[in-house]
């Protein structure tokens, strides 16, 4: 009986350890993924007008590098984004627009931004706060 019942503790602190193991692996993406979701909610974002480094760096709280190479990369996913400047002004003042989704599915990203937002840790839209 003592063979049976360790046994059986055996298998649950297995099964303990397993679950603990997925469960990590569900709430800490790869950094594949977080570039991919990066890519997305960026995108997602200058769709919804918040469109310039500055705006998106208030948004999501990243650094202005992080910000620029972020638009940068989203060519990767054929996203075609655009810099407009502002007439007149200097120092590339303006905004990007969105002009071509490639094969990305912009109402799926729209109808998954929140959840994408939390998988990146950033701030819900007009709050300060990286928990909410």
């Amino acid at each position: 009986m003592a063979t049976l019942s360790n046994t059986t503790q055996s298998n649950k602190t297995l099964s303990n350890t397993t679950q603990k193991s997925a469960t990590q692996k569900s709430t800490t993406p790869s950094k594949t993924r977080t570039s991919f979701y990066r890519r997305l909610y960026v995108a997602h974002l200058i769709d919804q007008g918040i469109a310039s480094v500055p705006d998106l760096m208030k948004a999501t709280g990243m650094p202005r590098r992080t910000a620029q190479d972020t638009l940068a990369a989203l060519e990767e996913l054929h996203i075609d984004c655009r810099f407009i400047a502002e007439p007149g002004q200097r120092h590339n003042i303006g905004h990007y627009a969105i002009e071509g989704w490639g094969p990305i599915d912009p109402r799926w990203i729209a109808e998954h931004a929140q959840q994408l937002r939390e998988a990146l840790g950033y701030p819900a839209i007009g709050s300060s706060d990286p928990d909410q």
